[in-house]
């Protein structure tokens, strides 16, 4: 392009001339510094030139800028969200790299250690994560005064209904095939509490939306050594449907089922959701809920964006994350 000098990497300079602005206002618009009055033509124009220059910001320079470490925490949880998880994580780490910013990948532990270590020695900028923080790891978070992320933020607030969208589904289907009490199987894994909590306020919101009864709560061991007594125990309660808060809750079900048995779905019908591979393996094919996983990363990562300050990618958004897999379990 005329009048931008060619180098192995464009830099501040480049994006400038070709968007015919000082380089001080390159750096306001790239680094969203609050405080300054810039049109939103002018502010168009520096993205432009810098998206046709392929100019990424320099992570020092914009920390001397906006001040602060230029790193995000990304807390990946421990529990079953299929590969949603790391591809939210993937995702919203190039979409930070593009503003100069790092994402530094903390797994979840019992103890924390390693969030309350990281928040200590990176003093990240913010946590994202997919739910609130806990013990250590939170006293940590509010004392360093980090702001966190995660699907109860008012900025995700689209995710943050994705129970409701799911249990919606689940509870209207199951209504569909005559089904009026219904209940839900919890895992006695306490890891995973935090997850069936989530689901199960989704399906007690849906119940309540179809004057339905609510459902009647269980827990089942994963290695289904207490599933027969579990289904017995919902059966003597007049349910008729289960929701599992996972597809593997739902093949525990199915276990006891068949121990107590029973046939499914004539004496007891199971839904699921994550959608994994072995559901249509199941005996009966486990009927479950889907997600639309591209849908979900990039609204997840446009929301971060935003919470963050930044910029969103600006992909359009349906909001229809989820979607029924009907099979023979109901």
């Amino acid at each position: 392009m005329e009048g931008v000098r060619k180098t192995t990497r464009p830099t501040r300079a480049d994006v400038a001339r070709l968007a015919n602005v000082s380089t001080a206002t390159v750096s306001y618009v790239l680094n969203n510094v609050a405080g300054q009055r810039i049109s939103l033509q002018t502010q168009q124009a520096v993205r432009q030139a810098a998206a046709a220059l392929g100019y990424r910001p320099n992570l020092a320079a914009r920390n001397l800028v906006i001040g602060g470490s230029g790193v995000v925490l990304y807390i990946v949880p421990r529990m079953a969200l299929g590969e949603l998880a790391m591809e939210v994580g993937a995702k919203l780490t190039t979409a930070l790299a593009r503003h100069g910013l790092l994402m530094s990948l903390q797994f979840e532990t019992d103890d924390g250690a390693n969030v309350v270590e990281a928040i200590a020695s990176l003093n990240p900028m913010a946590v994202a994560a997919t739910f609130p923080l806990a013990g250590p790891a939170l006293e940590a978070v509010t004392t360093a005064g980090i702001p966190q992320i995660h699907l109860g933020s008012a900025n995700l607030h689209a995710l943050a209904a994705l129970n409701l969208t799911v249990e919606q589904l689940r509870v209207e289907h199951l209504i569909a095939r005559g089904h009026r009490q219904l209940g839900f199987a919890i895992t006695n894994n306490r890891k995973l509490r935090p997850l069936a909590d989530y689901w199960l306020a989704g399906v007690r919101a849906a119940t309540r939306s179809h004057d339905l009864p609510d459902p009647v709560v269980a827990e089942i061991r994963a290695d289904g050594a207490d599933a027969a007594r579990i289904v017995s125990y919902w059966v003597e309660r007049g349910v008729t449907a289960i929701c599992a808060q996972s597809d593997e809750t739902a093949f525990a079900v199915l276990h006891g089922i068949r121990r107590a048995g029973l046939v499914c779905p004539r004496d007891l019908a199971v839904m699921g959701v994550d959608a994994i591979t072995l559901a249509a393996m199941a005996e009966p094919p486990l009927t479950t809920i889907g997600f639309r996983a591209t849908e979900i990363v990039e609204t997840a990562v446009d929301a971060m964006m935003a919470a963050l300050g930044l910029p969103a990618e600006g992909t359009p958004h349906t909001g229809d994350f989820a979607v029924l897999i009907p099979r023979n379990s109901t």
